[in-house]
């Protein structure tokens, strides 16, 4: 029997097997814990998305949201608050949008949940809003959780799938487990205000009977999870911003963390993860033209050269056209040309220690370098077909440059810090740098917009809060990069953007909705085998993120496949192959679009001794019932054999399966290759590509 239930301490939502419990309209009524109220149960194969959000938002329940207030917690007064509920236009009939309104008669705090049901995804998410309405500062706010659930089950111990976050480490986006006996509890939180540092806003809480819930929050500062287990048939789920404890003025609002459940059933957890992935996709994705965005392969610009140059610090205009060139006359040309760090004034200044990284804030492009600004390498990029993308890093501002000195009012600073953080949560600020960043990407014709940012900046915040307003200067940060972003994006439709940070330290649901992590992590650059365990976990709950290639080298490249990449190969090097970067990029093109798909580990998460190891992972396309099996040996392996096992196929079907590098072909039963498919290496530091596709019948 599985039962599980939605509630914070009073307020139960029961979920029943249908073999076990008939309900008439899936409705009846339970005395449940003290102050429970009547809900509904709704079949977890058969989840009503419209009725999961009119039974847990209706009037007088208490909704799957907390917060505190005056020191009080909000499920002991939000039912005595006055209440409203808007159906909102979605423009799409299988979204349901509405607005569920609390308002205190007494001080008038008002508190805005709007609600986003998608019926074919069986997912429920919903973002809070408080405003004050009242002529006085409101009493304290605080601990506020975008939810606040429990989930009831059958006997057994529910098991929480979640990741490490981005650390530049090879055990970026690892793959962890807990399994929570009664007593045990999980406590999730990134480090210095970055939403994937260190830890990952997305998990899967898997039930033990085949049943479960995608979790995904949306804040991309600091948010918190605290996953419980109370008693042998219970997991309580709380997300929110961790540091909010703030009065508000009059007329005041803000907005705060987003949270997204998708539930989910199957014979394992990975229906949840590719239930979740094709969800991001489709409704969590950039729109171009009415179609969902497809982030580039990409090309650098012969990245540090020349020596000892770093990063792009002595690119001249000459350069980096000959350089496209190049590219074109090799047949080579990707889908956009990538300019990366130091193209901006003063970055190659070496004699007096100047860098890419400590220039930050002189954003116009080196007049001796670039003396017509960044437009004849745009124009140059534009007539290979391609697209330009340029870095940027606009929040972080060093000391001296010309925003920190003709901007200084728009500077927060902490302690004797020579790097400053521009500050988002100053409107007049923000609307000032959405122009100017607007009108650089026209003046130079920059079709794609890269953002960094190298720099925690918790401690800024803090230092900024005002007595009594904890949380409140990063709340307003937040809210203003999420204004700066769509304000881009909406002056320029075509626009795409693609998120770093330190490479994926600020990725969650709402960054994923706007952008895309192109350089998902700073590790080691070219390092392979990390790059294939990032690959591994990431893939997991995000089917758009990119990495880079360094050869062509079969081993190296296929480390680097996915939906998106960089090549990083310089093809002015001596000894270079233009042909195998040629078959390298055809590879990679005909891999890619299997990226969109389903997606199944076939090794172990395991990283420790990672070059001892195999790892394989398969992608499927249910459409036509074929797929890809991309399988590495490392090197210091010593088997050169080993046993997968496939997921998703037809046990009766008979599957061709081609090995891309021998042309060789074998044909097994969809039953056999799921019992177990030995792949062979003969060499360490080696890979397999194998196709495979379901016979015709």
């Amino acid at each position: 029997m599985f039962i599980t239930s939605f509630t914070n301490s009073n307020h139960v939502l029961y979920i029943m097997n249908n073999k076990l419990i008939l309900c008439l309209a899936f409705i009846f009524c339970f005395l449940g814990w003290s102050h429970a109220q009547t809900s509904c149960a709704i079949n977890t194969s058969g989840m009503d998305v419209e009725k999961w959000i009119s039974g847990n938002f209706s009037k007088g329940k208490v909704p799957p949201f907390s917060f505190n207030y005056d020191g009080v917690p909000s499920a002991k007064f939000i039912r005595g608050w006055k209440y409203s509920m808007e159906t909102l236009n979605s423009n799409d009939p299988l979204v349901i949008k509405k607005m569920f309104v609390y308002q205190d008669p007494a001080t008038g705090l008002k508190v805005s949940c709007e609600v986003t049901g998608f019926k074919d995804y069986k997912a429920v998410e919903w973002v809070l809003h408080f405003v004050n309405t009242g002529k006085r500062n409101t009493p304290v706010i605080a601990n506020v959780c975008e939810s606040d659930i429990h989930f009831m089950h059958s006997a057994g111990e529910p098991t929480i799938y979640y990741a490490n976050g981005s650390n530049a480490s090879i055990t970026d986006y690892q793959q962890l487990s807990k399994k929570l006996a009664v007593g045990d509890s999980l406590n999730m939180v990134p480090v210095g205000g970055r939403s994937s540092s260190h830890a990952f806003p997305f998990f899967n809480m898997e039930m033990p009977n085949g049943q479960g819930v995608m979790v995904a929050v949306g804040w991309t500062g600091t948010w918190k999870t605290e996953i419980t287990a109370p008693d042998a048939k219970d997991v309580s789920l709380k997300t929110g911003i961790r540091d909010l404890k703030s009065y508000l003025y009059p007329d005041e609002a803000i907005r705060t963390a987003s949270v997204c459940l998708l539930f989910w059933n199957g014979e394992n957890r990975f229906a949840g993860h590719n239930k979740f992935r094709q969800f991001v996709l489709a409704h969590h994705t950039r729109m171009v033209n009415g179609k969902r965005a497809v982030y580039p392969i990409s090309t650098m610009f012969n990245y540090q050269d020349p020596a000892p140059c770093n990063e792009y610090s002595c690119i001249t205009a000459d350069y980096a056209i000959s350089i496209v060139k190049r590219f074109k006359q090799f047949n080579l040309v990707s889908e956009v040309f990538w300019l990366d760090a130091g193209w901006y004034t003063g970055a190659g200044d070496y004699v007096h220690d100047k860098q890419w990284w400590n220039t930050v804030g002189n954003w116009t492009a080196d007049s001796a370098r670039f003396p017509n600004g960044l437009r004849p390498v745009s124009e140059a990029v534009h007539q290979t077909g391609a697209k330009f993308m340029v870095w940027f890093e606009p929040e972080r501002v060093y000391e001296g440059t010309t925003w920190a000195v003709q901007h200084s009012q728009w500077m927060l600073k902490y302690e004797d810090n020579e790097q400053y953080l521009f500050d988002l949560g100053n409107p007049e600020a923000r609307r000032w740098l959405s122009t100017y960043m607007g009108n650089f990407l026209e003046e130079n014709g920059i079709d794609y917009y890269r953002q960094d940012f190298n720099i925690n900046p918790s401690e800024y915040w803090k230092a900024h809060d005002e007595a009594g307003r904890q949380g409140m200067s990063e709340i307003k940060y937040i809210e203003g990069l999420y204004d700066y972003w769509d304000s881009l994006l909406k002056r320029f439709p075509n626009l795409l953007i693609d998120n770093c940070a330190s490479g994926g330290r600020r990725i969650d649901l709402e960054t994923i909705s706007r952008s895309a992590p192109m350089w998902r992590t700073d590790y080691n650059y070219g390092e392979p085998v990390g790059y294939q365990y990032h690959t591994y976990g990431l893939e997991l709950y995000l089917p758009l993120h990119g990495s880079s290639i360094w050869s062509p080298d079969k081993f190296i490249a296929r480390s680097g496949l996915g939906s998106s990449v960089v090549y990083c190969w310089k093809v002015t090097n001596p000894g270079v192959s233009f042909i195998d970067m040629q078959n390298s990029q055809k590879e990679f093109r005909e891999v890619r679009p299997y990226f969109y798909e389903d997606y199944y580990p076939l090794t172990g998460p395991e990283v420790a001794d990672a070059n001892k190891r195999w790892l394989a992972y398969q992608l499927h396309r249910q459409s036509d019932d074929s797929g890809y099996i991309v399988a590495f040996r490392h090197k210091d392996n010593v088997d050169n054999t080993i046993s997968v096992k496939l997921f998703s196929l037809s046990a009766k079907k008979k599957y061709q399966i081609e090995d891309k590098d021998t042309k060789a072909i074998v044909v097994k039963s969809g039953k056999e290759l799921m019992d177990g498919l030995t792949l062979t290496l003969e060499k360490p530091s080696s890979s397999l590509l194998l196709f495979y596709k379901a016979d015709e019948q």
